[in-house]
């Protein structure tokens, strides 16, 4: 079992090896990066490359590591016992599985996305670390224990929002997913707009880049966000030559809001664009 990339995915050699040494290690594997490098389409691949199932679970501000494991309504139970209804004779009538039980019980091992960790409560990994450590827990209400048929290969994604516990990072391989560069650009371009003109692709990612680059920027485009503005450029058929102008009352690029995602940066660009007319004239 050993992850290779897919065509829909350009995984770099560093990243590959990566995930083959979590999958070899059978510890979870922890990506972080910006937002927008392609973490969560990550797992999705890896998952479609090893022909698995995918089991995802979205971190919140507010998900507790027990909602992973299991949810035990007692509201329920207690209203239906009160009615009369039959089945309150059997417990597991009132108990939801969470992610982490379903890839436990899987005959065929999947991979299992804990997605964006660090939106949780900093306690949040401490209080998975025994579950993903021996890939058991306890169900308090049946009496049963709940072991992995086959160990799930774990993902975790991370935006680097806040610190992650030393305890769950001794467990994790890790890797920082980098921004890519010009040439992994490109190929990642290829890859979801196939035949588009080179001349184009390189104009835009020369703004792209240099929009990345302007000090004080609040929010850097992302790699998703390039290939939304790649897809309107193409939509609107804008030229490589109105992206290659260099007049300064146009510092702002066409079609600028698939980039800029708040006023702040929309306005430091207006800003520079003023002083660039001012200083010309």
């Amino acid at each position: 079992m050993k992850f290779e990339g897919t065509q829909d995915y350009v995984a770099t050699e560093d990243l590959r090896v990566a995930v083959n040494a979590a999958i070899t290690l059978q510890r979870p594997l922890l990506v972080k990066g910006e937002p927008g490098t392609g973490k969560t389409v990550l797992a999705e691949e890896v998952a479609k490359a090893l022909d698995c199932e995918l089991i995802t679970w979205h971190i919140k501000s507010t998900t507790k590591a027990q909602q992973g494991l299991y949810e035990y309504d007692a509201v329920s139970r207690l209203r239906d016992s009160q009615l009369g209804d039959e089945r309150v004779k059997d417990i597991s009538n009132y108990i939801a599985k969470g992610k982490l039980w379903e890839s436990f019980t899987r005959e065929k091992r999947p991979v299992l996305l804990i997605d964006e960790i660090d939106k949780a409560d900093i306690e949040f990994p401490n209080d998975l670390l025994l579950e993903l450590d021996r890939m058991q827990f306890f169900v308090y209400e049946t009496g049963e224990t709940i072991t992995a048929k086959q160990r799930p290969i774990v993902i975790i994604t991370s935006n680097n929002e806040k610190e992650l516990p030393d305890a769950f990072l001794r467990r994790c391989f890790f890797h920082y997913i980098k921004f890519p560069d010009d040439e992994t650009m490109k190929q990642i371009v290829d890859v979801h707009f196939p035949g588009i003109k080179g001349r184009l692709v390189q104009e835009a990612l020369n703004i792209f880049y240099e929009i990345r680059d302007v000090p004080g920027l609040k929010k850097k485009p992302s790699t998703s966000e390039l290939l939304d503005w790649l897809k309107l450029l193409m939509v609107d058929d804008i030229s490589p030559e109105t992206l290659r102008e260099k007049d300064p009352s146009k510092l702002i690029p066409p079609l600028h809001g698939a980039l800029l995602k708040n006023e702040q940066d929309v306005h430091l660009f207006e800003r520079l664009a003023f002083l660039a007319r001012r200083e010309r004239n």
